[in-house]
């Protein structure tokens, strides 16, 4: 009797493993996935061209261009937003995102991998570039609207057609239930969106930074605080930095070479 009832509940395993495998390109973890890729794939490409003393190329500005833009208003909202929501469902009712049944198949550390080490990637990022600001406010918003949109239209669309929820957690829920829950998963996208940059900012201090993008220049200024204008006060605080303008690989680099050419 327990041999048949293992055996049945294998087959229900199978079942569900294969309905997920089946909506792999729908799930927002592997759509976060891919920004993350890109985003990493921009960021290397734009660390070769300075290491070979090219950052200030228009091809760098524009990488740097598209690297801020992708990380700010598409790697940190949904990957936060991934993280979040997958873990407090999971605190509630882990059945509705993770059953327990999986634990059979897949092993504990690629749930980490997908759900939780991905945060960690958004932490380091954020700890070595300073992103104090949005690089284009007006496209970074676009961005995390479109794919807030595009994701609802594809998992209301596998509703219509299949009459099954991609996440078992809507299935739980009365239809207003549904529309209060969509709410909190735009409303989570914008929140984690907003908070990156005051975060940054407590992280690397409070400094405006412009690029230019025709030059690849990129000019950083102190932000003082306050509105008392004092003709005789020296232009110090509005010089670029030598330093804090280079990103953290032309930092390393750059202290690298003093101290191998150091007599300590």
């Amino acid at each position: 009797m327990e041999i048949v009832q293992r055996i049945e509940q294998m087959e229900k395993i199978g079942e569900e493993l294969m309905i997920v495998l089946e909506n792999v390109p729908y799930y927002m973890t592997h759509w976060n996935m891919a920004f993350q890729t890109l985003f990493l794939l921009l960021s290397l490409v734009h660390d070769v061209l300075e290491w070979l003393d090219k950052q200030d190329c228009r091809m760098a500005a524009r990488l740097r261009y598209w690297r801020d833009i992708i990380f700010s208003g598409l790697v940190v909202p949904f990957t936060l937003f991934v993280s979040s929501m997958f873990w407090c469902v999971y605190a509630v009712d882990r059945e509705l995102v993770f059953p327990r049944a999986y634990d059979d198949v897949v092993p504990w550390w690629f749930n980490h991998c997908v759900h939780t080490n991905i945060s960690v990637v958004v932490l380091i990022e954020t700890l070595l570039q300073a992103r104090r600001r949005p690089r284009d406010f007006k496209t970074e918003i676009i961005a995390v609207t479109v794919v807030d949109v595009a994701y609802a239209v594809v998992y209301y669309a596998i509703y219509y057609f299949t009459h099954r929820w991609l996440y078992k957690v809507f299935g739980v829920m009365t239809w207003w239930q549904v529309c209060l829950y969509q709410l909190l998963i735009w409303g989570s996208s914008y929140l984690f969106y907003f908070l990156q940059f005051p975060i940054n900012r407590l992280i690397h201090g409070d400094v405006e930074e412009t690029d230019n993008a025709a030059t690849g220049q990129v000019t950083e200024q102190v932000m003082n605080g306050t509105k008392e204008m004092n003709e005789d006060k020296t232009d110090t605080d509005s010089k670029p930095s030598s330093l804090s303008k280079n990103s953290w690989s032309l930092k390393y680099r750059s202290n690298g070479s003093k101290i191998e050419n150091s007599h300590l």
